[in-house]
């Protein structure tokens, strides 16, 4: 970006502009994912909904690549882009909560950390992700999903209104009751149609939780998933359990003899009554006869709020990440096969795979009815190759790509979109997988709402063209 350009960008905003040439423009541009160096042309910290307003109209009459960055999370890095213009939306970071009315809004900069703390102060929740440093903004607009997706649904079913700064500037709120096309589109279409600057949720109540977890041995992976798959679609859906593959952490809950081993298990968390937890886990897993006895069982009450806060610590932001998703309604003897194969190979200490129910309430909605097409589906995988260590990027980058070739069979076709990854083998095709028949809708909305397709550092609907 000239220097002319950049200084035009600080005349036009209020809040302060990073250059390449300015003191803290590493730390300005940095992400979550430590494998990407991306360089920005400038990193513009948005104080307010004007701010945002101006950098759009910037950007638009410009010709520059806008990124809108919330929490950073995103695996390929959508949050930043080569030598154009970053909105980082971290200073609008905000929640106020009604109880009597029981809804939150939250500025669009926010963590799912700040929401729940603010929430939890009064019982209730919102369904997100399982890592309270991800951005909300993100997570919501592509759907959002966690320990409470199957007694409360996706964190977009959650959502009530949308404040979205458009391609042209202007601001609207976006609602079952107005701009419906564009509510309807922001649940699940990603940041495609605009930057939304606060979010404004329906809350349920939550308040201690039933934590667990459960590993046996990685060679037992085959019959651990072949009792998963018939046990969790039956669970109440008080029970929730993601099944992973996994090398065992040092630290609490685990006993030093288990740090590294290599292990096949499942993450609980149960939302009914505290005092029946370990009842409850105890008798899912007796129930796993075929794996054999568990190396490891422990469960315990805990406020939902510290459960949010339990893998913070151990994925930190700057390590290498590269990742895949697939949605999932079977788990055929085939898969079960693949699961132990890859497990069994885990490249690193920290890659992993893991499956998160989406069934339940989430399953109860009509995939017309928001963006989110894959409402039968009874799995959102991920398959995500980590490791602190930049020599070790290809070869967790390698073993991911792999592990998710060899299950691509026997997936039902697309992904969860924020966990679409980059390069060869995730374009556009990718994208429509995603959302199936709801992409041509999508298009359509996008061609109302952006028909320059001004916001295109997302994973991108290109506005349908006249006619279509």
């Amino acid at each position: 970006m000239e220097a002319g350009t950049l200084g035009a960008l600080r005349q036009a905003v209020r809040g302060p502009v990073v250059g390449p040439e300015d003191g803290g423009y590493d730390e300005a541009r940095k992400v979550y994912n430590g494998m990407l160096d991306k360089r920005p042309g400038a990193v513009v910290a948005c104080r307010d909904v004007v701010d945002v307003r101006d950098v759009v109209a910037f950007a638009r009459e410009r010709g520059v690549d806008l990124a809108v960055r919330g929490g950073g999370h995103s695996a390929p890095g959508l949050g930043v882009v080569d030598g154009g213009i970053t909105a980082d939306l971290a200073p609008m970071r905000w929640v106020r909560v009604d109880p009597e009315a029981r809804t939150a809004q939250a500025g669009g900069g926010s963590l799912l950390g700040d929401l729940d703390h603010a929430t939890q102060g009064f019982g209730l929740a919102v369904p997100t992700g399982i890592n309270s440093t991800t951005g909300l903004g993100g997570l919501t607009l592509g759907g959002g999903h966690g320990y409470l997706t199957r007694k409360y649904g996706l964190t977009l079913d959650s959502l009530v209104a949308a404040d979205v700064v458009l391609a042209d500037g202007s601001l609207v709120t976006a609602s079952e009751d107005a701009h419906e096309d564009l509510f309807w589109a922001l649940r699940g279409g990603g940041g495609n149609f605009g930057v939304v600057t606060s979010f404004t949720y329906r809350l349920h109540p939550v308040d201690t939780v039933g934590f667990g977890v459960t590993v046996w041995p990685v060679e037992r992976t085959r019959e651990v998933l072949g009792w998963y798959r018939e046990f969790m679609p039956r669970a109440a859906e008080d029970v929730y359990g993601f099944c992973t593959v996994m090398a065992v952490p040092p630290g609490p809950p685990f006993p030093e003899e288990l740090y590294g081993r290599k292990m096949c298990g499942v993450v609980w968390c149960h939302t009914g009554e505290a005092a029946r937890t370990e009842a409850v886990l105890g008798d899912a897993v007796a129930g796993a006869r075929e794996a054999g006895r568990p190396a490891f069982h422990f469960s315990t009450p805990m406020p939902y709020v510290e459960m949010q806060r339990l893998f913070d610590e151990l994925l930190p932001a700057g390590l290498q990440w590269y990742w895949r998703g697939a949605f999932f309604d079977r788990v055929p003897d085939e898969a079960l096969d693949v699961h132990l194969r890859f497990g069994e190979a885990l490249p690193t200490g920290l890659s992993t795979m893991h499956l998160y129910p989406v069934d339940g309430a989430a399953g109860r909605v009509g995939r017309a009815d928001t963006a989110w097409s894959y409402r039968d589906a009874l799995w959102s995988g991920v398959f995500a190759g980590i490791d602190p260590d930049p020599a070790n990027a290809r070869a967790v980058r390698e073993w991911c790509v792999a592990y998710w070739e060899a299950l691509h069979p026997y997936s039902m076709g697309g992904s969860y979109v924020n966990f679409l990854g980059e390069g060869e083998g995730e374009g556009e095709d990718r994208v429509r997988a995603t959302y199936r028949d709801n992409y041509d809708r999508l298009a359509r909305v996008k061609r109302r709402y952006d028909p320059d397709n001004v916001f295109h550092v997302t994973q991108n609907v290109r506005p349908a063209p006249p006619g279509k």
